[in-house]
């Protein structure tokens, strides 16, 4: 009988863009457009700076292009590019698996694919192909790995980087079991950063690119990985998930069939997707209701389980957030923020926001109650209660955050949220550039387009 890796990889490696539906081509293109500016946005603002920097000390030189970064090591390139890709949270995340998919699959994509001077049809192939991969991984076990204190953008996305990094370079379906066996024991990613703020967690993506890239030549030259790297006793979700049940079976079932890369979500706020529903029912509240920080009495934001260990709790952490970073896994913060500035946005994240007397005052009385909300692949479900002084109570819940399959951004919101991101370190030129070859991967035979990145500059 084949293993879970060999029929993963057998996907890969036969994946032609012409089997992809064109709904999935769409959002696998627009997804890659968004994440990379994304990464633009955060370079831009300065983010992540180290990532480059480390690497020009520690790597060597070599053709590949980065954000912001050229003359490097493709390894390197890939690591810089998927650190800043997941810099500031903007980045899209699938829901059930809750894995920051395109920050770890895309960046290997674009990197081999560069590498291998492949076509862009093979490109996408790849991208898709990734997608699927680290999806359904982390679908095996839901919201467990975050439970057990694993980041799934780290510990699944490893593979899904691999497969786009195998397929982009053409490996055949017994190299890429290969690469998927290697990539078993690169699998990394701890949610310890909580503790403290620290931003351990921006460097999972980018360590999952490097990783991929690593593995898929590592097999491209002869090395041997185990092919039960899934199902065997001291294989991925033996030891990482020891004693949970997990069904990676049925997650190949329709492999090929459907496509889990339609399921992804956007990110309208950069800020954990625990916080963005919870945000917009407070939004419509106060779209019919202004309210000022002194007409509060209390708000209760509702989330569910795994959202409380993310940005509910330590309760005291939360309301007093010690890093910007830190206030982006804050639900008392991003609700208080709302109210008193009347948006969240890139700016709400910088050690000035983070210390704005009016909302340090009001997140004190903000707690949470703990919601079921049934998970499905495309939600992140939350809500939120306002007591005012006056002893009015407003309650607004969502079942669906926006930017999901049920509450979808609509295209122009998409590529006005890239403009935007792209735009704080590119000139138009570029911008628009990025955008009509990113949009038109399966007639683009020429991926030097995608050296424009390289380009991006920091604010002044």
């Amino acid at each position: 009988m084949t293993t879970y890796s060999e029929r993963l990889s057998e996907f890969v490696a036969q994946l032609k863009v012409e089997q992809i539906p064109a709904a999935t081509a769409e959002h696998a293109e627009l997804h890659a457009l968004d994440v990379l500016g994304c990464g633009i946005a955060a370079h831009a603002f300065g983010e992540a700076a180290y990532a480059l920097r480390a690497v020009r000390e520690t790597g060597g030189s070599g053709p590949a292009t980065a954000i912001g970064g050229r003359d490097l090591a493709p390894g390197d390139a890939a690591f810089v590019t998927g650190t800043l890709c997941h810099a500031l949270d903007l980045d899209d995340t699938h829901p059930n698996s809750v894995v920051h998919v395109s920050a770890g699959v895309v960046p290997a994509a674009v990197t081999a694919a560069r590498a291998a001077d492949a076509s862009g049809a093979d490109l996408l192939a790849a991208i898709v192909a990734g997608n699927e991969v680290s999806i359904r991984v982390g679908n095996a076990a839901g919201g467990k790995f975050h439970a057990r204190g694993f980041h799934p953008t780290g510990v699944c996305g490893v593979f899904g980087a691999t497969a786009a990094a195998s397929r982009a370079r053409g490996l055949d379906a017994v190299r890429t079991t290969h690469a998927l066996g290697i990539a078993g024991s690169m699998a990394s990613g701890l949610l310890e950063f909580l503790a403290d703020g620290s931003e351990t967690k921006r460097l999972h993506p980018g360590w999952a690119a490097r990783a991929g890239l690593t593995a898929a030549a590592l097999a491209a030259h002869g090395a041997t990985g185990p092919s039960t790297v899934f199902e065997g006793a001291r294989g991925f979700f033996a030891t990482y998930m020891h004693g949970e049940e997990t069904d990676l079976e049925g997650q190949l079932a329709d492999l090929g069939s459907h496509w889990v890369t339609d399921e992804i979500a956007y990110k309208p706020y950069a800020a954990c997707h625990y916080t963005h529903a919870p945000v917009d029912a407070l939004a419509e509240i106060l779209a019919t209701t202004p309210l000022r920080a002194a007409d509060i009495e209390s708000i209760t934001g509702y989330t569910d389980a795994t959202g409380v260990g993310l940005v509910c709790e330590p309760a005291a952490d939360k309301v007093h957030p010690r890093t910007p970073y830190d206030a982006k896994f804050s639900l008392p913060y991003c609700l208080a923020t709302r109210l008193v500035t009347g948006t969240l946005d890139v700016a709400s994240f910088t050690p000035e926001a983070v210390a704005d007397p009016e909302v340090a005052a009001l997140t004190p009385r903000i707690t949470y109650e703990l919601r079921q909300y049934n998970p499905t692949p495309d939600a992140f479900g939350g809500g939120v209660r306002v007591e005012t002084v006056d002893g009015r109570v407003f309650e607004n819940e969502l079942r669906w955050q926006r930017g999901g399959a049920e509450n979808p951004l609509s295209t122009d919101e998409i590529l006005a949220k890239f403009r935007t991101n792209a735009g704080y370190g590119l000139p138009s030129g570029h911008v628009a550039a990025l955008e009509q070859s990113t949009l038109a991967l399966p007639s683009v035979r020429d991926l030097s387009y995608l050296d424009a990145l390289a380009a991006a500059t920091t604010r002044k």
